[in-house]
């Protein structure tokens, strides 16, 4: 279920209609595709859910539903906004305070009533949509105001995620700053991080390297080096050093059908194996300095493992 649907169907409790599955992009054929094979569940004509997905209830899910009736109650007078709209695109909000809905409207009282905060903008401004009969702002927008407000490592992983899915680009991401009437340099500053991960945990790996002036990893893996599949590593070629972690919380992105286009496979980089590993678990995460002084000692025992010392012969 590409993510988009697995929004709308939390927003009903876990169950979704023919409609919305076609307004996500699946035909006819897709749709009884997965219900003959038993990926989807028939709850009634018309009505579908995902195979075991009635029983998953996440603060996520909640928290869409939550913005789902702030939406309702306002009759179409307000677009979703921040950490709001940014759920409504099926983005991740790890690390965000989703106590909160988010909402912009041209007029009215600024501030916060009960649960939901409104932020006032005459006119609302750029990047506004509606899907599926949900106002909200583009995910361009909502990255940008996330990274004007929200904690930095929370919204450098939502803008690779957002990169990641192919939702937005770069440039986009800083005309959406540009716009923004409030907090548009600490926006660019935190969007200024994003290094094209593929999870949270990679968007904190590389955010704690990047800060602590450490070099950038190489774009591809060294040649006949395996990954096992529940794991993920960043490879430093002048360190000779392979830096492994766990993939928690990995990025949505379109794969591409291979009946019909194969996917290119995974290029690998040039130069020698590595000689040296250093393994980062998802709790390590918490703790920057223990992270940078396992890889940095790590890098020192590949140094000494690779150096070669010149002989000087004319004083032999």
């Amino acid at each position: 279920m590409n993510p988009q649907l697995a929004v709308m169907a939390s927003l009903r409790g876990g169950v979704f209609r023919r409609a919305d599955a076609r307004a996500c992009g699946y035909d006819d054929a897709d749709i009884d595709y997965l219900l003959a094979s038993g990926g989807w569940r028939r709850i009634r004509h018309g009505t579908y859910a995902e195979q075991g997905a009635l029983s998953v209830v996440t603060p996520e899910v909640l928290y869409v539903r939550r913005v789902h009736r702030a939406l309702q109650a306002t009759g179409g007078e307000v677009f979703a906004s921040h950490q709001s709209a940014a759920a409504l695109h099926a983005l991740p909000v790890w690390g965000l305070d989703l106590s909160t809905v988010h909402v912009t409207a041209p007029a009215g009282r600024r501030g916060r009533v009960g649960s939901v905060y409104r932020h006032i903008r005459d006119p609302v401004g750029p990047g506004v949509l509606v899907w599926n009969r949900l106002p909200m702002v583009s995910a361009a927008r909502a990255v940008a105001e996330v990274a004007s407000s929200a904690p930095t490592m929370p919204a450098i992983a939502l803008a690779d995620a957002a990169l990641y899915a192919g939702l937005v680009t770069k440039r986009s991401l800083r005309r959406a700053a540009d716009l923004l009437e409030y907090g548009g340099g600490r926006a660019r500053g935190v969007l200024a991080h994003c290094r094209g991960a593929a999870s949270v945990a990679e968007s904190r790996l590389r955010f704690i390297l990047g800060t602590a002036g450490l070099p950038d990893p190489a774009r591809a893996l060294p040649p006949d080096v395996e990954v096992p599949e529940l794991e993920a590593a960043l490879w430093f070629p002048d360190q000779r050093t392979l830096v492994e972690f766990e993939p928690r919380r990995p990025y949505w992105f379109a794969e591409p059908d291979e009946d019909v286009e194969h996917p290119t496979p995974a290029p690998t980089a040039d130069g020698p194996p590595p000689v040296e590993r250093c393994w980062i678990s998802w709790p390590d995460l918490d703790h920057p300095k223990t992270v940078l002084d396992r890889i940095t000692s790590t890098f020192e025992r590949a140094v000494r493992r690779t150096d070669i010392r010149h002989v000087d012969f004319a004083r032999m």
